[in-house]
């Protein structure tokens, strides 16, 4: 019998849409989770695809959805954004890189096979300190509603 709960971690590119909800979903069923994205910065859809929204991992869901409503509160409503950063701030205040967090994992969940690269090599570059396994599995999951 493990002496610990099974620590989970949940990683997507951005730590806004798939890591928030499954950590929400797994959350509410009683895992030890948290979720992170793991890229430079965190992108939102912007009003055409060439026009994302970018913020700093710094940034709170607030601030995220506070500056949308304010830009366009309308095309934020409609296409989703406002309601995910809503559920979003409700789960914990901002988003979090990977590569900044320290703390050990039984198991990492990826989102895309691109982020699952990304945490593999983070893990990699790490200097080994209690040569406790990580399980990393990676689970496609199409970036919608």
């Amino acid at each position: 019998m493990p002496s610990h709960p099974l620590r989970v971690a949940v990683v997507c590119s951005s730590n806004q849409n798939r890591s928030m909800e499954a950590h929400n979903i797994l959350s509410k069923r009683g895992f030890d989770v948290r979720s992170f994205g793991t890229g430079s910065h965190v992108k939102l859809p912007g009003p055409t695809p060439d026009k994302p929204n970018v913020y700093d991992f710094k940034t709170t869901y607030v601030q995220m959805y506070n500056d949308l409503v304010r830009k366009d509160k309308e095309l934020y409503t409609q296409n989703g954004i406002l309601h995910m950063l809503d559920r979003n701030k409700r789960i914990k205040t901002k988003p979090e890189r990977f590569q900044n967090c320290k703390d050990r994992f039984d198991l990492v969940i990826t989102c895309e096979e691109r982020v699952y690269d990304q945490v593999v090599e983070d893990l990699n570059s790490r200097e080994q300190e209690t040569l406790q396994p990580v399980h990393v599995i990676n689970v496609d999951i199409q970036d919608n509603h």
